[in-house]
C-alpha cells in the first residue's frame, strides 16, 4: 500500500514483481549505495573539474560579497560593499573550511570544492522525491543524474553563489515537509513505540532549519519561509498534525532565523556596508502601490517562468501545469495538494517579489532572467518528469500541449512589455548560459529563437517516452545531454572569457606585495567590478572606499587606487598632485574603466 501522501497518476503499463528473497534483497541494497556512491562522486568530479579554471569572482558583487562575509566571519580584514545589496552570512558560513590556506584564490577554489560537495547531493535528492513522485527506481536513479545536471544546478555551482546550494535546500525541504505531512496521524501508535514520533519531530525541525538557512542565506529564503509557515500552519488546521508538533517545527524555524539576522547585523553589515546598504526593500513597496510598479513586476516575473520552461526543454513548464492540475483534483492526497500549492506559491513569490525589488538596470536581464527561479526548478522538472514517463498518451499530450501554450503566453507577455528593449538594452552573456546555447548566440538575445528551440526538445522528449522498452532511458539521455552540453559550452563561452579578461585588467600581483599593505582605498569612482576585484587581490587589507571628487585620497592607507580620467597622464591622477613619498606602482585602461594604483615608496 501506497503512503497516505504519495502522488497517484494512472501508468500506461503494469506488472508486479515477485518478492526477492533476503539475500537478494541485501545485494541489491549494496548495488545501489555503490551506484549513489559512485554517482555523487562523479557529480563531484564533473564539478571540480568544470571549475577547474575559475581563479577569481566573475559574478560580481554577489560571488565577491559572500568571500568577504565569509572572510569577516572568520575574523579576517573589513571590505566597504556600502551602498550595494547585502550578501548575507548563512552560505558564507558554509565556506569557512576554504579558509585555511591564506592565499585568495586557494581559498576562491577551496569555496569551489565545497559548492561541489553539496551541489552533488542533488543526485539522492532527486532519486528521493522521483520515488515519491511514484516514478521506478532505475529510471529515477537516470533521471535524478539529469535533475543534477541542469544548468540551474550545475553552472551556478561553479561560482561563489548561493544559487550553488539553493537547489538542494529547496528539494531537502520539500522531501522532509512532505515526510512530515503525509507520517501518520498518530506515528507512534501506528508504527509502535516512540521511533516514528521522533523521526516525525526530526523532519518537522530538519524542514524548518532549512528554511531558516535559507533565510539567512538570500532574500529569497523569506519567501520560502512565508511558504513553510503557511504549510505547518496547514499541517495544524487540517489536523494532520498536532499543535504541539506544529510549534515545535514552528520554533525550530524561529530560532534558526533569529540566529541568522543577528549574525548578519551584528557582524556582516558593520564590516561590509558600514554607510548602508541599497533600498531594495524601498523597490519593493513602490512597486507593489502603484499600477504601473505592478505591471513592471508581473511582467518581469512572467518572464522568469518563461526562461524555466525553455531552459529545460519544457519539462519544468509540464511540472508546473502538474502541480497546478493536482492542487485542484480531489482525488490527490491532501498533503500532496498542500504541497503543490506550497511549490506554486514559491514560484510565484520568488517571481513577483525579485521583480519587484530589482531596480531598473537597462539591461536584457532585467526581462527574462534565471537565476531566481533556479532554486525551485529541479523540483518543477522532476514533477515534469514523473508526468511525461507515467501517464496514459492522451494525458501525455494535454501535459505537453499545456506546457507549450505557457512557454509561448508567456513568451508574449515579454514581448509585449518589453519589445524592442531585448535588442536595444544591455545584454550581459552571464545571464543567459540556457538560451544563448539554444540559439547558439552568445552576443544577444532572441526570445522566439529560444521558445521554438524549448519546444522542439519537448517534442523530442515526448516522442522518446513513446518508444517501447527505451523510452525513458532515451528520454533520460536527451535531457541530460543537452543540460550538460549547456553547461560546459557556457564554462568555454561565459565563464572562461570572464575570468581571463577580469585578471587582466584587476591582478596588480605582480606589480607589489600586496600582503604587505595593510589597508587599501579604492575610488569610489572606479568602476565598481574593478572596485571589488581589487579587493580580492589584496586579501590581506581592509578595504576602504572614498570618493575623489569631494574627498582627498586618505593618506593613512597603504596603498590607493584612483580612477583615471582619458587623455590625463597616470602621474596626474591623484587630485592636486601626489604627496611627497607615494609612487605610482600599477596602471591600467581597460574597457570597464581606468585606474592608478599609489603606493607609498
Amino acid at each position: 500500500m501506497k503512503p497516505e501522501g504519495a502522488l497517484t497518476v494512472t501508468r500506461r503499463s503494469s506488472g508486479a514483481a515477485a518478492p526477492p528473497d533476503a539475500e537478494g534483497a541485501r545485494r541489491a541494497r549494496r548495488r545501489w549505495a555503490l551506484a549513489f556512491v559512485l554517482g555523487w562522486l562523479a557529480q563531484v568530479g564533473l564539478r571540480v573539474w568544470l571549475a577547474s579554471g575559475q581563479t577569481i569572482p566573475v559574478a560580481t558583487p554577489d560571488e565577491s560579497g559572500y568571500l568577504f562575509a565569509a572572510r569577516v566571519l572568520t575574523g579576517g580584514p573589513d571590505a566597504d560593499m556600502s551602498y550595494g545589496t547585502v550578501y548575507r552570512a548563512g552560505y558564507p558560513l558554509l565556506l569557512l573550511p576554504a579558509f585555511w590556506a591564506d592565499d585568495p584564490v586557494t581559498v576562491y577554489r577551496g569555496a569551489l570544492v565545497i559548492n561541489a560537495l553539496i551541489s552533488a547531493a542533488m543526485l539522492p535528492l532527486a532519486f528521493l522525491l522521483l520515488r515519491r513522485l511514484s516514478v521506478a527506481a532505475r529510471p529515477a536513479y537516470l533521471f535524478a543524474h539529469a535533475a543534477a545536471l541542469l544548468p540551474g544546478v550545475l553552472f551556478y555551482s561553479l561560482f561563489v553563489l548561493t544559487d550553488a546550494i539553493l537547489p538542494v535546500v529547496v528539494v531537502g525541504w520539500l522531501l522532509l515537509a512532505h515526510a512530515w505531512l503525509a507520517a501518520p496521524r498518530d506515528p507512534a501508535r501506528d508504527g509502535g513505540g516512540r521511533g516514528p514520533a521522533v523521526r516525525l519531530a526530526l523532519c518537522g525541525t530538519g524542514a524548518s532549519l532549512l528554511v531558516g538557512f535559507a533565510y539567512a542565506s538570500h532574500s529569497r529564503g523569506a519567501v520560502l519561509l512565508v511558504v513553510h509557515g503557511v504549510v505547518l500552519l496547514a499541517g495544524a488546521l487540517l489536523r494532520r498534525r498536532s499543535w504541539r508538533a506544529t510549534i515545535l517545527a514552528g520554533a525550530a524555524a524561529a530560532a534558526a532565523v533569529l540566529a541568522g539576522a543577528l549574525l548578519n547585523r551584528l557582524v556582516v553589515l558593520p564590516h561590509l556596508y558600514p554607510a548602508g546598504d541599497n533600498d531594495l526593500g524601498g523597490n519593493l513597496v513602490e512597486r507593489l502601490t502603484t499600477a504601473d510598479g505592478w505591471g513592471w513586476t508581473a511582467s518581469l516575473a512572467t518572464g522568469q517562468v518563461w526562461y524555466q520552461a525553455v531552459a529545460t526543454g519544457g519539462v519544468a513548464a509540464v511540472g508546473l501545469a502538474a502541480a497546478a492540475y493536482a492542487v485542484v483534483r480531489r482525488d490527490v492526497a491532501v498533503p500532496v495538494r498542500v504541497l503543490a500549492l506550497a511549490v506554486l506559491a514559491t514560484v510565484a513569490g520568488i517571481a513577483l517579489a525579485t521583480s519587484a525589488a530589482l531596480p531598473v538596470e537597462y539591461r536584457v536581464g532585467n526581462y527574462v532572467y534565471g537565476r531566481y527561479l533556479a532554486c525551485v526548478t529541479p523540483v518543477l522538472f522532476m514533477a515534469g518528469v514523473a508526468v511525461l514517463l507515467r501517464v496514459p498518451r492522451r494525458t501525455l499530450a494535454a501535459a505537453a500541449a499545456a506546457a507549450a501554450v505557457t512557454a509561448v503566453a508567456a513568451a508574449g507577455v515579454v514581448q509585449w512589455y518589453a519589445g524592442d528593449l531585448l535588442s536595444d538594452y544591455t545584454f550581459t552573456i552571464y545571464d543567459f548560459p540556457e538560451t544563448s546555447f539554444l540559439t547558439w548566440d552568445w552576443d544577444s538575445f532572441h526570445l522566439w529563437r529560444a521558445t521554438l528551440a524549448g519546444l522542439g526538445i519537448l517534442a523530442a522528449g515526448t516522442a522518446a517516452v513513446l518508444l517501447p522498452r527505451h523510452g525513458p532511458p532515451v528520454l533520460a539521455a536527451l535531457l541530460a545531454a543537452v543540460a550538460l552540453a549547456t553547461t560546459v559550452t557556457a564554462v568555454d563561452r561565459i565563464a572562461r572569457p570572464l575570468v581571463a579578461e577580469q585578471t587582466a585588467e584587476t591582478d596588480l600581483r605582480g606589480s607589489v606585495d600586496l600582503r604587505g599593505r595593510g589597508t587599501i582605498a579604492v575610488d569610489w569612482n572606479v568602476p565598481w567590478t574593478t572596485r571589488l576585484s581589487q579587493y580580492y587581490w589584496a586579501w590581506w587589507s581592509d578595504g576602504t572606499l572614498f570618493d575623489s571628487r569631494w574627498t582627498p585620497p586618505p593618506q593613512d592607507a597603504d596603498m590607493i587606487v584612483l580612477n583615471w580620467p582619458g587623455g590625463v597622464p597616470a602621474a596626474d591622477s591623484w587630485p592636486g598632485g601626489a604627496p611627497s613619498g607615494w609612487e605610482i606602482v600599477d596602471s591600467r585602461r581597460t574597457p570597464r574603466g581606468n585606474w592608478v594604483a599609489w603606493a607609498r615608496g
